[in-house]
């Protein structure tokens, strides 16, 4: 029996060429903006994980998301259409609940279907480890985990003792349950995943997806996370008082009914630094599960054979332009880290040029060899993984609902809303977005450059949209949030 196998493997080139694809690690964490050490976004963050693999390959400094949402923004990525092909701009509906998706092929499903061995757990569709909905729900990953999510909640004796109530949806502050993490998803998120590197069979390369949650909120560390960081106003983020008088009405709009709250409550009841020092407590604790996975590789052997990919989903305002949460069209709302490592990527760049999430699937396809999908809207990174100077034939375009887009190439952010009105920002003179620049004539060509990439198709809403959903009538100036609040220009701006 031994020699037969022996000598089908010596007769079966394909299959010994299979077994050289190099596997990949594909790491999501959920409403991370760019406060990553190696980013810049934030002078006192602590995340030495992911600066070190970011020293190991490439990272994307310019990189954004095709929603400011996480629903949209997964989906676009994990099916390699833009929010504005598929109609999908809120959390609902599911990406298998469209006719356009129903039989669509998944990136896991993609890489299935090329050899590998797919697994998942944790939050990487929005649903988790699955596409959602659908009477004919395809498997998206082959093995999977429930772990995941907000994990263990504090104990409901604590409501009244946190700052939004012990809210499931918007809550911060110190972990009141252990010291240890053993208890939060995010742990247990990790846990699996090294389980699943140190066991997948060696002859077959695998596919792992670990779904990080954290640093969305309720976002509660334990006090280890929170000792990493003083506990004074040096943590605040750069904002600049009526940075919102020189932006259309229309900015308004897209966030309206926001359940994060202004930054006017936060500062009314004292909690600003405690949500800024929550979120990079968060953002340092995921950062040392990331540090457990590339561990975890190196013990198992298969680092050097592995490409390693950690994104985010989409920004996260922490008081700049006078809000906190997403569901923004400006690079707070809108940037991402983005990291390539391993196999096919040249190792210490920092890349300017603009990416894009979207461009993720096309990327592993290219780096790994296996069939292209034809169907795909995003561009292959590898010429800039190879040399990240290598100019793009794009800029980055993020689109929240039908009409409003933001575009941003190498120096620009241009921001065209749905009834016409328009931000256009220099993020090299001006990387706080503190001085639109759209009414100054002499930036006439600049914004005709950058509306050649407004997205066409554009499509109105899905049917069933649900949830941070708005639409806006041009005949009555009204924007109407989820078929019900409706919004006329002459209503005050909420505070």
């Amino acid at each position: 029996m031994k020699a037969l196998l022996f000598s089908w493997f010596l007769i079966s080139p394909a299959f010994a060429a299979e077994n050289k694809k190099p596997n990949i690690l594909f790491i999501a964490i959920d409403d991370q903006n760019d406060w990553v050490g190696h980013m810049g976004g934030h002078p006192l963050v602590k995340t030495p994980y992911l600066d070190k693999l970011a020293a190991r390959g490439t990272s994307f400094l310019n990189a954004h998301c095709q929603s400011p949402l996480c629903n949209p923004s997964r989906t676009s990525l994990l099916f390699g259409r833009r929010p504005t092909t598929t109609g999908i701009y809120g959390l609902s509906p599911a990406p298998r609940d469209l006719p356009l998706l129903k039989n669509a092929v998944s990136l896991p499903q993609h890489f299935a279907a090329q050899g590998y061995r797919t697994y998942a757990t944790g939050k990487i569709f929005h649903g988790g480890t699955t596409g959602g909905g659908g009477k004919s729900l395809a498997k998206e990953f082959q093995v999977t985990a429930p772990f995941g999510g907000v994990g263990t909640m504090p104990p409901q004796k604590l409501v009244g003792e946190t700052p939004m109530g012990n809210n499931r949806l918007v809550d911060w502050g110190v972990w009141p349950l252990d010291n240890d993490d053993s208890s939060k998803g995010d742990t247990k998120v990790a846990n699996w995943t090294i389980e699943q590197i140190k066991s997948a069979p060696k002859d077959q390369p695998f596919f792992i997806a670990a779904g990080f949650f954290l640093p969305h909120v309720p976002c509660y560390a334990t006090q280890k996370w929170f000792d990493l960081y003083p506990d004074d106003d040096t943590i605040l983020p750069n904002v600049l008082d009526a940075d919102r008088d020189d932006t259309p009405r229309f900015s308004w709009y897209l966030h309206w009914e926001l359940p994060e709250p202004r930054l006017p409550w936060l500062k009314e009841k004292n909690q600003w630094r405690n949500l800024v020092r929550s979120y990079l407590a968060c953002t340092s604790f995921v950062d040392s599960q990331v540090g457990r996975l590339m561990t975890a590789l190196d013990e198992a052997g298969v680092a050097g054979n592995t490409i390693v990919v950690v994104w985010g989903d989409h920004g996260w305002h922490l008081g700049e332009k006078g809000i906190s949460g997403k569901n923004t069209l400006w690079d707070r709302g809108t940037k991402v880290p983005l990291i390539f490592a391993g196999p096919g990527v040249k190792g210490g760049q920092r890349c300017l040029q603009p990416a894009e999430l979207l461009d993720i699937y096309p990327t592993l396809i290219e780096l790994t060899g296996v069939s292209p999908n034809k169907e795909l809207e995003g561009i292959s990174l590898v010429s800039q993984l190879k040399d990240s100077s290598t100019k793009r034939a794009r800029p980055a375009i993020t689109s929240h609902n039908q009409g409003s887009h933001g575009i941003r190439s190498e120096r620009w952010r241009y921001i065209r809303y749905a009834d016409g009105s328009e931000e256009l920002y220099d993020m090299i003179a001006d990387p706080n977005e503190w001085h639109n620049l759209a009414a100054k004539p002499e930036h006439a060509s600049v914004i005709a450059e950058h509306k050649k990439w407004l997205p066409q198709p554009d499509l109105p809403l899905a049917p069933k949209s649900a949830a941070r959903i708005l639409t806006y009538d041009k005949k009555s100036d009204t924007a109407i949030w989820e078929g019900k609040t409706t919004i006329k220009r002459s209503d005050p701006i909420p505070q």
